[in-house]
């Protein structure tokens, strides 16, 4: 039993440094404002369209910013949860007949 939770600790570990090498990209007002983050919800870079920025006043900017920072959090627990869910048929898989005992 101890090995399996070892076991658990290193997947999880290793789906982490996964998460942290895939990026997602939220965009809003058609590709003006990008915000891009890896698959932990971790922000990495915002980018605003220097021409939109100079004609945006700051409430737009800020409603927009926020639209895209939400897309970009969206699809990294869109990616996180592929992750987990890989991680914990894997590990059911693993265990034999145990994974019956969970209703699988």
């Amino acid at each position: 039993m101890f090995d399996k939770l070892m076991e658990a600790q290193q997947k999880a570990g290793e789906v982490k440094k996964r998460l942290d090498a895939i990026t997602v990209t939220g965009m809003a007002e058609g590709g003006k404002i990008t915000v891009q983050a890896n698959g932990n919800k971790v922000i990495k870079s915002i980018a605003v369209d220097e021409a939109f920025l100079k004609e945006a006043d700051k409430e737009e900017l800020e409603e927009l910013l926020v639209v895209a920072v939400n897309k970009a959090l969206e699809q990294a627990e869109n990616v996180s949860q592929s992750e987990m869910a890989a991680m914990t048929s894997a590990m059911l898989g693993g265990m034999g007949g145990l994974g019956s005992l969970f209703g699988k």
